[in-house]
C-alpha cells in the first residue's frame, strides 16, 4: 500500500508530465494540424461554391463583333459558328475551368457543374455535326469542309479524360478548326468556306433538337415515378423492334440522379438558347418568309424559364400536389413547351 506521501509525489509527477515542454509541443502540433485541416476544408468548400456558379448567357452582339469587323455586313453563318466557338470556350474557361475530368479537390467533389457541362457538350456536339453535315454543304453530294470534318470528331472525344490526352486539349483543337473555318467564312476572298441558310437544313437541325428536348423532358418527368403506356411502335401496324417489352412501363429516376438530370437539362437549355438566338440572325430571311420568327422567339422564351435562379441549395423533389415543389417537373414543363414549339416550327418550315 502506497503511503500518502508517495501518492502525492506520483500526482505531482503526472501533473508535471502534462506541462512538460515535449508534451505541450506535441499538443500544439496536434491543434495546429487540426486547425489547418479545418481551414483547408472551409477554403476548398468556398472555392467549390465559387466554381459551381453557372456562367451568364452569351451576349450575341459581342459574339458577332468578335469575328466580324464591319457590323453592317452580316455574313450568313457567322453568328452560328461564332456562338458555337463561344460555347466551347465558356465550357473550358469558365470559373474553375473544365471540371468533368478533375481528379483533385474541390473539382472531384463537385457534381452539379460537371452535369451542366455535359448538357452544354451534347448541344455543342449536335450543333457542330449539323454544321459539318448540313449547313456547310449545298447538296448531299457536295464535298464537306476540311476544317469542320476535323473539328466535329474532336468534340466527341470522351468528356472525362484527364491525361494522355486531356479532354480540354482535344476540345481546344476542335475550337481551333472552327476558328479556321469562320476566318475563311467572313473573308470575301475565300469562296470554299460556305454556310447555306435554307429551310431544309434548318428543319434537319430542329429534328435533332426535338429529340434531345423530348428525351430530357421524359427523364425529368420520371423524378416522381410514372406508369407509362409503351408507345414505341404506335402509328405503324407493321413496325417491329428487336426485343419485346411490356405494354406498361414503370419509369422512375433514382433519387441520387435527380440533380444530375436537372443540371444536365439546365446546361443543355442554356446552350440551346444561345444557338437558337444565332439561328434567328443567320436564318432571318427564311424565318420571315415562313412567318416563323415569332415561333422561334417563343422557343427561346420557354428556354429562358429554365435559367431562373434556384433558391434551394438542393434540387427539391416533392410529389404531385404535395407541400414541397418539384424542380424537375418545373424544368420538364418549360422543356416540354419548348419541344412542342420546336415541332410546330419544323412543321411550319415544311409547308413551303
Amino acid at each position: 500500500v502506497k503511503k500518502p506521501g508517495e501518492k502525492m509525489k506520483q500526482g505531482v509527477r503526472q501533473v508535471g508530465h502534462l506541462y512538460h515542454p515535449e508534451t505541450l509541443k506535441q499538443k500544439g502540433l496536434l491543434w495546429s494540424s487540426m486547425l489547418l485541416l479545418v481551414t483547408a476544408i472551409v477554403l476548398l468548400g468556398l472555392l467549390g461554391w465559387y466554381w459551381s456558379q453557372e456562367p451568364e448567357a452569351p451576349d450575341m452582339q459581342l459574339i458577332t463583333s468578335k469575328y466580324i469587323d464591319d457590323s453592317s455586313h452580316q455574313v450568313v453563318g457567322a453568328s452560328y459558328t461564332a456562338t458555337l466557338i463561344v460555347l466551347g470556350e465558356t465550357l473550358l474557361d469558365k470559373r474553375g475551368g473544365y471540371l468533368s475530368n478533375d481528379v483533385m479537390p474541390p473539382g472531384v467533389w463537385l457534381d452539379n457543374i460537371p452535369n451542366w457541362e455535359f448538357g452544354v457538350l451534347v448541344v455543342l456536339r449536335d450543333a457542330s455535326a449539323a454544321l459539318r453535315n448540313h449547313f456547310s454543304r449545298s447538296q448531299s453530294q457536295s464535298i464537306e469542309d476540311k476544317s469542320l470534318s476535323r473539328a466535329e470528331p474532336q468534340f466527341n472525344f470522351q468528356n472525362d479524360s484527364w491525361i494522355f490526352p486531356a479532354t480540354e486539349g482535344e476540345y481546344r483543337d476542335g475550337l481551333e478548326e472552327l476558328e479556321n473555318y469562320i476566318a475563311r467564312l467572313v473573308d470575301p476572298q475565300q469562296q470554299k468556306a460556305q454556310f447555306y441558310a435554307r429551310a431544309d437544313n434548318l428543319r434537319q437541325f430542329l429534328e435533332i433538337i426535338e429529340k434531345r428536348l423530348g428525351s430530357l423532358s421524359q427523364r425529368l418527368s420520371a423524378s416522381v415515378g410514372q406508369e407509362r403506356v409503351n408507345t414505341d411502335l404506335a402509328g405503324d401496324s407493321d413496325a417491329r423492334q428487336s426485343t419485346g417489352v411490356p405494354g406498361t412501363l414503370r419509369i422512375k429516376t433514382p433519387w441520387l440522379e435527380l440533380d444530375d438530370v436537372f443540371y444536365e437539362a439546365r446546361g443543355a437549355s442554356w446552350a440551346l438558347r444561345a444557338m437558337l438566338q444565332a439561328i434567328e440572325v443567320d436564318f432571318d430571311s427564311i424565318l420571315r418568309k415562313k412567318n416563323a420568327v415569332i415561333s422561334l422567339r417563343q422557343i427561346i422564351r420557354e428556354l429562358d424559364g429554365t435559367q431562373q435562379s434556384i433558391l434551394s441549395p438542393v434540387v427539391l423533389n416533392g410529389g404531385g400536389f404535395g407541400v414541397f415543389s418539384n424542380y424537375s417537373l418545373t424544368m420538364a414543363n418549360y422543356i416540354s413547351r419548348a419541344n412542342a414549339a420546336v415541332i410546330d416550327l419544323r412543321s411550319l418550315l415544311e409547308r413551303g
